[in-house]
């Protein structure tokens, strides 16, 4: 659902800009986009949220886990809040709007990104794909759980599919995980999951 506003928001209008209703939006082209997840995929992520939060307890890994941020891509009004991002520590206090508007400018902040596809899971596979590389964002998951993205994507017959991107030498380049295979992911090595874990854990 979009905002109804008189023109194009810059990003600096819309991390000023707060609905009385307490509604989560992003940011696209100016138009402040609504999120409206499903209970499913809210589900998901907390789950993650938890898992990757106990790895970073084990491990001793200088990241944390906000509940929420914005990601400022270097393309003007856009802005996007990722379900999951782990960010750095020390990498924290030369981002400028992170004190007052918890905002991130610099991909090197951000060591993962995930998002959990939905029916914007378009944007997931494009737009943000295309802006979190240009970030140098390091890695970044798209956890289809359902599943929706084109089979160019994801294959065919369509699966429940992980997909994680690793980003080298300025390009992102892909594995992809399903059922009971175990995600392999460079900023937390040490994690013990398998995808259909991640997709389960939305029973109730």
């Amino acid at each position: 659902m979009y905002a109804t506003i008189p023109k194009p928001m810059s990003f600096d209008e819309f991390l000023e800009w707060h609905p009385e209703d307490g509604r989560i939006f992003e940011l696209y082209e100016g138009v402040p986009t609504e999120l409206n997840p499903t209970g499913t995929h809210e589900a998901i992520a907390g789950f993650l949220s938890l898992k990757l939060g106990i790895e970073l307890d084990r491990a001793s890994l200088p990241y944390f886990i906000p509940k929420t941020a914005t990601v400022k891509p270097y393309r003007e009004r856009q802005g996007y809040k990722p379900d999951v991002v782990l960010l750095d520590r020390a990498a924290i206090a030369h981002e400028p709007d992170w004190a007052k508007k918890a905002t991130i400018h610099d991909g090197a902040t951000v060591k993962l990104a995930i998002e959990v596809a939905s029916t914007n899971w378009r944007d997931d596979y494009g737009v943000k794909l295309t802006d979190y590389e240009e970030m140098g964002i390091p890695e970044y998951w798209i956890v289809d759980y359902i599943p929706l993205g084109a089979a160019r994507y994801i294959g065919s017959p369509k699966r429940p599919t992980i997909t994680v991107y690793q980003w080298v030498d300025g390009e992102y380049f892909f594995q992809q995980f399903r059922a009971d295979e175990h995600v392999i992911s460079a900023a937390l090595p040490g994690l013990q999951l398998t995808a259909d874990q991640i997709f389960n854990s939305a029973e109730v």
